[in-house]
């Protein structure tokens, strides 16, 4: 294994070790939260053009399965560990993460001081980084200086699908479902597909009279990586969905839905990412605890005509908007986070439209808000019905 550098945008090395593929990667640094479930991390799409400092020191102990994938390869543009296990203790192993890392020609770093690295991220936010070997110090600085941020940059037309596929429900179909694939999860599909909804999955780019030649009894927004805003054109074509069928979005979903009814988005210091984060429901004020990983967030204050109030403490009820108009009637923001307060889920009262910031499928995380799912099956059914 050969030396590596860890070199951030603001200028700050550091050391560890080279344990996936060589050369060099630059993306956007972030950190996940999460204890396990890095295979699903790393090839969620949403993680296009990042890459993932994990917060658990030790990484890779029960090897890879295939089974665990949630896209066609990995995704991220790099990895950095405090401590990869060399050996995979599991029955359902099918190899090493290492083995794994080089396969899929990921660069990957290890012995690195990963606490160190997760506070410098939080004092001063998601930055550019450049990895490498074989590279002086100096020059890999400077690469990472002239890397650049991910704001503004549509990443979603390099992880969306070239062509339409279809897969059909299990059991009894309940209803059809179109999913704009912006970045989607594999494991989104199967939860639709176990709840009886067959779905069409189509392109980021697929115009709205495209999606309703396919005469779905819902449209699905899926998640995705980087920002919102630059996709005008998915934009464009859900807000002229809107009130045709019923609307469920999840992650940049939630964001683009936001967008299409006027709503605006901004960039967080640096992100959420990871199994652990809390959120109430604003309806009832119950917790649950959600998986998530999303560098931006939605802004219903911007359709209030107003500002938040500031966080003193535990983020209270009352940091949400309040039901704002909107071109296609009110909406309702219906979930908060937690830990900063943020947005994270609305609804529309007047056309069938709801979605999340965090993601219900979990993989890996809680099982919590799964019932969103049964929730979407059901009024989907109800619209074929």
């Amino acid at each position: 294994m050969k030396p590596a550098v860890v070199a951030l945008a603001d200028g700050t090395v550091l050391r560890g070790v080279a344990v996936g593929a060589e050369g060099i990667t630059t993306g956007e640094i972030v950190f996940n939260t999460s204890m396990s479930g890095y295979q699903e991390i790393i090839t969620d799409p949403s993680y296009a053009g990042q890459v993932i400092t994990f917060t658990s020191p030790h990484i890779g102990n029960y090897g890879v399965t295939g089974e665990d994938d949630q896209a066609d390869r990995v995704r991220a543009a790099g990895v950095v560990m405090r401590s990869i296990s060399m050996v995979a203790s599991s029955w359902r192993s099918q190899g090493t993460l290492r083995e794994y890392l080089i396969a899929n020609d990921v660069f990957a770093v290890s012995g690195v001081d990963t606490r160190r690295l997760t506070r410098r991220i939080r004092q001063f936010g998601a930055m550019p980084v450049a990895m490498g070997t074989d590279i002086d110090v100096s020059e890999l600085r400077a690469i990472a200086a002239a890397t650049p941020p991910l704001v503004g940059v549509d990443l979603v037309s390099g992880v969306t699908t070239s062509h339409v596929y279809h897969r059909g429900a299990l059991g009894q179909e309940r209803g059809h479902v179109v999913a704009f694939d912006f970045g989607i999860k594999r494991a989104i599909i199967d939860a639709m597909t176990a709840r009886g909804l067959a779905v069409t999955v189509v392109p980021a780019s697929t115009p709205a009279g495209d999606v309703t030649a396919l005469r779905p009894d819902g449209v699905f927004l899926s998640n995705g990586p980087g920002d919102p805003e630059p996709l005008s054109g998915p934009i464009d074509a859900i807000r002229e969905l809107l009130g045709k069928v019923p609307v469920f979005g999840i992650c940049l979903g939630h964001q683009l839905l936001a967008l299409a009814l006027g709503a605006r988005t901004y960039k967080l210091p640096f992100g959420h990412h990871g199994g652990n984060h809390p959120v109430r429901a604003l309806d009832g004020g119950t917790i649950q605890i959600t998986a998530q990983n999303h560098g931006f967030a939605v802004d219903l204050w911007s359709l209030a005509g107003g500002d938040p109030p500031a966080v003193h403490g535990l983020p209270t009820p009352d940091r949400a908007a309040p039901a704002v108009e909107s071109a296609f009637g009110i909406i309702d923001a219906t979930h908060q986070n937690l830990n900063d307060g943020t947005n994270e889920g609305l609804a529309c009262r007047d056309i069938e439209a709801f979605s999340v910031q965090y993601h219900p499928e979990a993989a890996p995380g809680p099982n919590d808000a799964s019932v969103l799912f049964d929730r979407f099956a059901a009024t989907v059914g109800g619209a074929r019905a």
